[in-house]
């Protein structure tokens, strides 16, 4: 049986205009912006080996200094937004990442390729903590983790568009110039965000910290969020990372055909923002222990594990797509959950927090010697690589069940 909304909760949402949408919809173009950014240079790599002299090895190395500098660039962005605010901190990291990304275009040896892809990731680390923030300012809770599943959609497309947009681009006027008209995207939505970080979308007076707070590691609050969001929705990182190297040597998938399907398991990753921010709000509301959302999201996370069992190009594509679907449920609940352990001026660390977990697993899983997934593919062991990923959330769950029980 339907529940009738209590009158706080109808109050409160009888307040929602279309004004209060749009620093979220401003968010969702800002996440594209980072995922076009971060994705140009592996769009363009082919043509950039070629010129520079740069090796493969030389490639992934250059890639692991953006990972670095993106995991602790968001705690260190979002205590940076909690304590000088919400527009000025987005301002500043966009800013940088985007002068970051223009600076591929001068480089020439891998020295200059690391330092830039380090500046990119520090600077992109702003991106989730301001989304998410953007969410806790702009709307009430019970509409909150659809406002954040509408401030990260935008991420799920914009490595899709590096592809369409810049190659082209960049085959036709050259690579170096790719990445400089890149800065005019940052400089256009740097001009919105001025215009969409004040009154009526936004509130004049925000709420901040009062002096710059930094993650405790001490605190079982910081580990039962890391738990419960870095390992359980890590499928879409080795998913989009990996899968077109699985499709071409595991299942013999042509290049061409490989590009008219890579779009599929990131539109599924964006639908599962939506699908399961909607869920949360709905039965995960003033719930600090959601066990039986995060039961069913660990269980349908086990599908991925059983991707070798078929070598069917189709089947394949929806266990994939699935399992980034079910990633973006445990984004969800995750930051909705550890929003009730983290006051609302605390927002943007909690984020922070989040994502940089995410993006340091990430590292460890692809880079981890031996049984690492990139050591695994090398060795063609597809299904082992795979069921380390699927059994990742199961972990990172029974964890969380034990730091959540005692959190205070």
């Amino acid at each position: 049986m339907k529940t009738a909304p209590s009158p706080v909760q109808t109050q409160v949402d009888s307040k929602v205009t279309w004004q209060m949408w749009v620093p979220c919809t401003a968010m969702a173009l800002c996440t594209w912006l980072s995922f076009f950014h971060r994705t140009m240079l592996g769009a363009l790599a082919p043509t950039i080996l070629k010129e520079t002299g740069l090796t493969a090895a030389d490639f992934a190395s250059i890639n692991a200094y953006f990972f670095v500098a993106y995991t602790l660039g968001n705690p260190l962005w979002g205590s940076i937004i909690d304590y000088i605010g919400l527009r000025a901190g987005i301002l500043l990291g966009v800013t940088l990442w985007t002068a970051a990304s223009v600076s591929h275009g001068w480089m020439a040896g891998f020295v200059g390729f690391a330092a830039a892809r380090a500046v990119l990731g520090l600077g992109e680390g702003v991106t989730f903590p301001g989304g998410f923030r953007t969410a806790v300012e702009s709307l009430p809770p019970t509409r909150r983790a659809r406002a954040s599943a509408l401030s990260f959609s935008g991420g799920t497309i914009g490595g899709v568009a590096a592809s369409l947009l810049a190659v082209p681009f960049g085959l036709k006027y050259g690579w170096r110039n790719a990445f400089f008209y890149s800065g005019l995207l940052g400089l256009g939505w740097l001009i919105v965000w001025a215009i969409v970080a004040r009154p009526p979308f936004l509130p004049k007076a925000e709420k901040k910290t009062s002096k710059l707070a930094f993650p405790n590691l001490g605190e079982r609050r910081l580990w039962a969020l890391v738990f419960s969001y870095g390992l359980p929705s890590i499928a879409p990182g080795p998913i989009l990372t990996l899968l077109s190297v699985y499709l071409n040597s595991g299942l013999g998938v042509s290049q061409k055909d490989i590009g008219n399907l890579l779009w599929i398991p990131s539109l599924a990753w964006g639908i599962g923002y939506f699908f399961w921010g909607a869920i949360v709000d709905r039965f995960a509301q003033d719930n600090r222990r959601p066990i039986g959302l995060f039961a069913l999201l660990t269980v349908c996370s086990l599908a991925l594990g059983m991707t070798t069992w078929t070598t069917s190009i189709a089947i394949t594509i929806a266990i994939m797509s699935w399992a980034t679907f079910i990633g973006g449920g445990f984004q969800m609940v995750a930051l909705k959950v550890s929003s009730y352990s983290f006051p609302r001026e605390q927002a943007a660390m909690m984020t922070g927090i989040a994502s940089g977990s995410f993006a340091l697993v990430n590292y460890i899983l692809l880079q981890t010697p031996r049984m690492g997934l990139g050591a695994l593919f090398n060795q063609h062991r597809y299904a082992e690589a795979w069921w380390i990923v699927a059994l990742c959330p199961l972990v990172g769950v029974v964890v969380w069940l034990f730091l959540s029980r005692k959190e205070q």
